[in-house]
């Protein structure tokens, strides 16, 4: 494989057009505010006067929350952002002492990984907000597919680990929701999961189970000497660190070696 397609391929488009050594916080904003997430439209000339409107809605939904004493000056970011995205979509709670829904779980860790990743809060936002509408409308019923996926392709690379994964009764165990629902926010460094949104926010949101699949792949030895499902799904969870930027080019040589070279595969 190329030295370029193991990398984010805007990097490279954008080396082409003339933008080389783009930062990687700078690309990342460019990624995600690119037309697919339909935060910006696809006429440049209207950038300016869309991000004023978008800038504006963000100050008046902030206000209202302020008015009815939703969030204060001591209301972290990312709860603040939850709070934006719940009155928009007419979910917001009556207080903001209710317990959150596993959808406000999920809003909150990609929250936590945006806002490592943008510094201008509207931006932050907006991104947020959009990356989410995608996972919940474009992969609604793609994401629930996922782990069936995930033990195919597991099988298919070693069949072994996956009888392992059967016989500790962990398959069903594993942390689907932190690897496909949060697409692995909290699990990966910033610098890895800009990588792998990058394929999710193209249209493809299989890359999340090549990715799964590198990670028990990479961490086999450590997987199979455990004996529990408990002990395996916890130690999943904290995965090293240190690993992340290769396991993440590994699995897309897996996403091109099972699917050829997908644009959009859902």
């Amino acid at each position: 494989m190329t030295e370029d397609s193991q990398r984010n391929f805007r990097s490279v488009y954008y080396e082409k057009v003339g933008f080389r050594g783009v930062e990687e916080k700078k690309s990342l904003e460019i990624l995600l505010k690119d037309d697919r997430l339909g935060i910006l439209p696809p006429h440049h000339e209207s950038h300016a006067q869309v991000m004023l409107y978008r800038k504006e809605q963000y100050c008046d939904v902030l206000h209202a929350l302020k008015v009815v004493r939703c969030v204060t000056e001591a209301t972290p970011q990312v709860e603040v952002y939850l709070h934006m995205y719940q009155l928009e979509s007419g979910k917001l709670p009556r207080s903001p002492s209710f317990p959150l829904e596993p959808e406000d779980e999920v809003f909150l860790a990609i929250a936590k990984a945006v806002e490592e990743m943008v510094e201008d809060s509207v931006d932050c936002y907006w991104i947020i907000r959009c990356f989410v509408n995608q996972l919940n409308n474009k992969y609604r019923e793609s994401l629930p597919q996922l782990p069936k996926a995930f033990e195919q392709y597991l099988n298919l690379e070693d069949s072994r680990l996956l009888s392992h994964l059967k016989t500790c009764s962990a398959l069903s165990k594993l942390p689907y929701d932190l690897w496909f629902k949060r697409c692995f926010a909290g699990c990966l460094p910033e610098s890895s999961l800009q990588r792998v949104w990058d394929k999710v926010v193209s249209g493809s949101c299989k890359i999340l189970v090549f990715v799964a699949v590198e990670i028990l792949l990479t961490f086999k030895i450590k997987v199979m000497a455990l004996n529990s499902a408990e002990k395996i799904t916890k130690f999943l969870e904290n995965i090293p660190q240190d690993s992340s930027d290769a396991i993440v080019s590994k699995a897309i040589d897996l996403w091109h070696k099972h699917c050829g070279t997908p644009v959009h595969s859902a």
